[in-house]
């Protein structure tokens, strides 16, 4: 079964958001064996200086890059990052199993992912052109993978 790690960072505070992670996480234990690391957001302070940002992004990105499985197709989710269809990204998806066996995708912090995570990455990808709020980005990743896998299987849910 294939291998599924999404890594993020930051917790989910409102319970609804938990439930729908619960439920996308339900759903693609159909397709595949996922695993969901939650790991600590770096404290800042209210209003952090950038050295301060980006001492916290290389602290969250060791953390990050350690917990990424070694032989994983690595994806960075950042706002850089290439944007595709849903079919398209399916079988984007579908040539990183055949080629490694197992995904791995990684949401940093509201403040973004260090460099390192990004250069360990071998795909960069957006979601989409519009900012949601970090928390609901979970939600929306998990989703996209749910319909992803549901299009290489053929089930009736994407149309």
């Amino acid at each position: 079964m294939i291998q599924l790690t999404v890594i993020t960072v930051g917790g989910l505070k409102e319970a609804y958001w938990r439930d729908a992670v619960k439920e996308y996480e339900k759903r693609l234990c159909a397709f595949c064996k996922p695993t969901l690391l939650e790991l600590k957001e770096a404290r800042l302070s209210e209003n952090p200086s950038e050295s301060e940002v980006r001492a916290a992004l290389a602290d969250e990105g060791k953390r990050i890059l350690a917990a990424m499985p070694p032989r994983a197709y690595r994806i960075a989710l950042c706002v850089e990052g290439k944007q595709f269809s849903s079919e398209a990204l399916a079988e984007r998806l579908q040539s990183a199993i055949d080629g490694q066996g197992s995904l791995c995708l990684v949401i940093g912090s509201s403040h973004g992912l260090a460099p390192e995570v990004k250069e360990a990455c071998q795909l960069r990808l957006s979601v989409s052109a519009l900012t949601f709020p970090h928390q609901m980005m979970r939600v929306l990743l998990l989703e996209v993978l749910y319909r992803s896998f549901s299009i290489l299987k053929g089930t009736k849910y994407h149309k």
